[in-house]
């Protein structure tokens, strides 16, 4: 990572150009992935895409401008996004830029406390856009997201990287908030569209300030997902309701154009009405069964550009399809119990259809079991309880339900992992049972942590803070540090026999200390294959699968 890019203080406007540029990029690798979430206040599944659409207009208007002003290049980046503007979230993103640019004003360059103001003054801006703000959405993400940044700004660290990385960290933890806020959203299992897409644009913005664009060719995007399980999600789209009709937008030029008034006569008319600008260009967004009425409406005030009608109801059923092509096959679901937002995520993108929060010192209860296996769609569930003081709490499920409930006896997050990646959806319930179990047992597990207190175990004396390592369960060895202990640990083991070792670093563990002892385990076992993945675990330093 390029150093002197984290101690960047402040920003000007060919800079900020190329940093819009990718972060429209990264958001281009997961629009697919945001339309899937969209189902409020309609499913149209477009949210993603209509985002996408609307950066593409920024970074467009601005990509010929050679002025190394921040506010020129912001004010290109406000008048692309209102000729482009696409959707609810794609105005929305208009008002953002617009109301950054104005905040702007004359500036050449943008510094940490210009951007924590001008982000405070976009999210103004973008709920005052809605005659009906929402929380839940993805106004709620950028006024959490501009509170963060205005705290950073006021601190003695208050450089233009570390103040959108304050925004950054905010924004993800709003919109695993958002189900909370939004029962549509809870009800569906899914978080917000718009929140997420624009989490992964600020999140892009600020990989690239950091000095990652060569690596961001090759990562793939965060999706942040609920602490909930999309059971609902099928029947929720699957119900019968009134015609959405028709997705109406365009761009309309006239003389002195008052906003206010067409936003009260186009609610005569539709519904999720946004009418963004003012004087001679507005942008409009309507939802109509007849969106001639809307059209006759406007050419009545002025021309109409860029006009966009689509099918919401055809959108719906793409959005349908969608939503089945990701499901997982089969009639199966697996709950896994896992304590870190890293380590969830991994389960869940190995298939996991719900995760109960737990593990270590946080040993989930019956009910809280109960309620995952209730709640996940299938009638054949397996638990994997990944600690051994959750084995016996998982075994006492099964009485509890009409559903057929087996557990995996996964001790450990390695074990999980293991079972989770044997699992054939084709294959049938107790065949997967089995394919799990040997799954687990193919590898062994290392657990580096710190001793609170000085002991004796067995013949070995353990002193207060040391760093001490576990395999299957066994402590094996003691050290100064974390990476230390994780060497001299897999040197206990019998290394000739295992070829790949993964790490799941910690919540007291950062990035950079996690890469340097995967150097260390590469320098002491040449022959092996070290991958780091954050695992975001309380208490333990490192979680290690050795395969």
């Amino acid at each position: 990572m390029n150093v002197t890019a984290i101690q960047l203080k402040k920003i000007d406007g060919q800079q900020m150009k190329n940093m819009l540029a990718a972060a429209t990029e990264w958001l281009g690798k997961s629009a697919r992935e945001i339309d899937a979430l969209n189902v409020f206040p309609v499913p149209d599944g477009d949210c993603g895409t209509n985002m996408l659409l609307t950066m593409r207009s920024t970074v467009e208007q601005a990509y010929w401008l050679t002025d190394r002003k921040v506010s020129t290049i912001a004010k290109a980046v406000a008048d692309g996004a209102l000729m482009g503007a696409r959707g609810n979230s794609g105005v929305i993103l208009f008002q953002i830029w617009r109301a950054m640019a104005q905040s702007l004003g004359d500036k050449a360059t943008a510094d940490g406390p210009e951007l924590a103001v001008a982000m405070t003054e976009a999210s103004r801006a973008a709920y005052k856009a809605l005659a009906n703000p929402v929380e839940g959405t993805i106004l709620t993400v950028m006024k959490d997201a501009a509170e963060a940044a205005s705290r950073q700004a006021a601190t003695a660290d208050n450089d233009i990287v570390t103040v959108l990385e304050a925004a950054v960290t905010a924004a993800g933890k709003s919109v695993a908030n958002t189900p909370n806020l939004l029962p549509v959203l809870k009800e569906a299992g899914v978080v917000d569209a718009g929140g997420q897409g624009l989490y992964t644009i600020l999140e892009g913005a600020l990989r690239y300030l950091k000095g990652g664009a060569g690596d961001m060719k090759t990562a793939e995007p965060r999706l942040i997902l609920p602490e909930m399980p999309a059971s609902k999600l099928t029947e929720f789209l699957m119900e019968e309701g009134a015609p959405y009709g028709y997705c109406t937008e365009f761009a309309l030029r006239g003389d002195e154009l008052d906003p206010d008034e067409i936003q009260v006569q186009l609610e005569k008319k539709g519904k999720s009405v946004i009418v963004v600008g003012a004087g001679p260009a507005v942008r409009i967004h309507v939802h109509t069964l007849k969106p001639g009425t809307v059209i006759n409406y406007a050419t009545r005030l002025g021309t109409m550009h860029d006009v966009s009608i689509r099918n919401i109801d055809e959108q719906r059923q793409a959005f349908l399809e969608l939503q089945r092509q990701r499901a997982p096959a089969g009639e199966m679901s697996t709950v896994a119990v896992v304590s870190g937002d890293g380590l969830a995520n991994v389960f869940r993108a190995l298939g996991a259809a719900a995760i109960v929060p737990g593990g270590q010192t946080m040993n989930p209860s019956i009910r809280e079991l109960l309620r995952a296996v209730e709640a996940v769609p299938s009638n054949s569930v397996i638990i994997l309880p990944n600690n051994k003081n959750v084995v016996l709490t998982a075994n006492q499920v099964q009485p509890l339900t009409k559903k057929s409930v087996r557990v995996v006896p996964t001790e450990t997050v390695p074990q999980g992992v293991s079972a989770l990646m044997a699992t054939d959806f084709q294959a049938g319930f107790d065949k997967n049972v089995e394919l799990m179990t040997r799954g687990m047992e193919s590898l062994i597990s290392i657990e580096i942590t710190r001793a609170v207190r000085s002991a004796r175990i067995g013949e070995r004396a353990v002193k207060k803070n040391q760093f001490i390592g576990f395999v299957n369960g066994s402590l094996t060895a003691a050290a100064g540090s974390p990476a230390d202990a994780l060497v001299k640990t897999l040197d206990k083991t019998d290394q000739e026999k295992f070829r790949v070792v993964t790490i799941y670093f910690g919540a007291d563990t950062t990035q950079s200390e996690a890469e340097d002892a995967g150097a260390k385990i590469r320098q002491h076992f040449p022959h092996m294959q070290v991958e780091v993945v954050e695992g975001g675990q309380p208490h333990y330093n490192y979680i290690v699968s050795v395969e």
